[in-house]
């Protein structure tokens, strides 16, 4: 009777620890939500009635995915439900009912869209904004006015963003893998990089590929996803030491417009995005595939 009073009491005193622990978890995670970002927005040129800016502000949502997670009409959408991660809730950025639009600044966008902070000072919840840092002046200007030039939509349907308690814990212990809060892990104190007006095929693939990271990370060796449900598959690995190695820049191409692989395999397009990143121009994916085959070797995993 002893031994199972001493099992009770230590099987009690570790449900206590681990409560605790959670406890302090969901604080940090309070902490991080809830910390107030001060930064000053430098203008930059905004052509709102320039067909040919409006143009390639439509081409930047959708190459660099925003379309993604906002909907082609930018009027906001549920990009991921999860018992474990919980409801996130891309926001209406028109000025449509429920939407931000009448509410933001063209500095407040920048804000939001480079910084990663929202109108309120907070971060915004996992927006790859730290992906979005370095998109040069005139493409961010581009964008801005290609969201102003939007129709109105309703959004008071959607539900609001919540954050499952189980994914706060997680999201701490991953010690930065997970972009929660992406204002976290940006540095504020980047300019808006300058337009370049030319740039070689694989200067052109480095600027892309930012927005491959998320998914493949920062080695582009591919691997589970941080962060994703438990039922998304592991990220492909995009460097030499992958598939990649036997592709031509024709199949890229193929890949990346039809989800259709040189075997014949079709891609998932809920998982990778071929039908919003297949917008790229033939210069763009051949010098995303330029750049990708320079990168170093990784092996299947090592994102």
């Amino acid at each position: 009777m002893k031994a199972l009073k001493w099992v009770g009491i230590t099987i009690g005193g570790l449900v206590i620890v681990l409560i605790v622990a959670a406890g302090i978890l969901f604080v940090i995670s309070k902490q991080h939500e809830n910390k107030i970002y001060h930064i000053e927005i430098a203008s930059i040129p905004i052509n709102f009635d320039d067909e040919d800016a409006l143009y390639n502000g439509r081409h930047v949502a959708r190459v660099r995915g925003c379309v993604d997670c906002h909907g082609d009409h930018l009027g906001g959408d549920i990009f991921l439900e999860d018992p474990v991660v919980g409801v996130l809730v891309a926001t209406n950025l028109t000025k449509g009912p429920g939407g931000i639009g009448n509410e933001y600044s063209d500095e407040d966008l920048i804000r939001a869209t480079r910084h990663g902070v929202r109108k309120d000072g907070k971060s915004v919840i996992f927006m790859p904004s730290h992906e979005y840092n370095l998109i040069d002046e005139k493409d961010l200007g581009d964008l801005i006015a290609y969201i102003r030039s939007k129709d109105p939509v309703n959004s008071n349907h959607l539900p609001e963003t919540k954050i499952g308690f189980p994914f706060r814990l997680i999201y701490v212990l991953s010690r930065g893998e997970i972009h929660l809060f992406p204002a976290m892990f940006i540095d504020h104190g980047v300019s808006v990089p300058p337009h370049v007006t030319e740039r070689s095929p694989i200067e052109t693939g480095a600027y892309l590929a930012t927005t491959c990271i998320g998914c493949h990370g920062p080695n582009y060796g591919g691997g589970i996803i941080p962060g994703v449900p438990p039922n998304w598959p592991a990220a492909s690995n995009i460097t030499m030491g992958g598939p990649l190695a036997d592709y031509s820049e024709s199949d890229f191409a193929t890949v990346m417009r039809t989800g259709v692989t040189p075997d014949g395999r079709q891609l998932d397009g809920e998982f990778m995005p071929y039908t919003v990143f297949g917008y790229m121009t033939d210069e763009e994916l051949a010098g995303l595939f330029e750049y990708l085959r320079t990168r170093p070797v990784r092996e299947t995993g090592t994102r």
